[in-house]
């Protein structure tokens, strides 16, 4: 698997942000990823030195629209954290 294809979208909401402060950032990853294909895939995008890796299965959930029901798709995130002192400047605004 390519480095390229495993990080698929930053994950921001209100608790990314709040964890992007401590310098761990969210993503949503390809679903056959794992923790270390996941470190240096952001290693090698970003440049920098992701100390850890966690990572969540997000189950799906129940959806209705137009009297259809149905569910939306499970995904995988992941959480990283850099090292200290580092930051992702696409995430900063810079």
């Amino acid at each position: 698997m390519e480095y390229i294809s495993i990080l698929i979208a930053p994950v921001l909401t209100e608790k990314s942000n709040l964890l992007r402060e401590e310098g761990r950032y969210t993503f949503r990853v390809d679903a056959r990823a794992d923790k270390q294909q996941i470190m240096e895939a952001v290693r090698r995008m970003f440049q920098v030195n992701p100390v850890s890796c966690n990572i969540i299965n997000v189950s799906s959930k129940p959806k209705r629209q137009r009297n259809r029901a149905g569910r939306t798709a499970t995904w995988k995130k992941a959480i990283v954290k850099l090292a200290a002192g580092e930051k992702i400047a696409v995430f900063e605004g810079a």
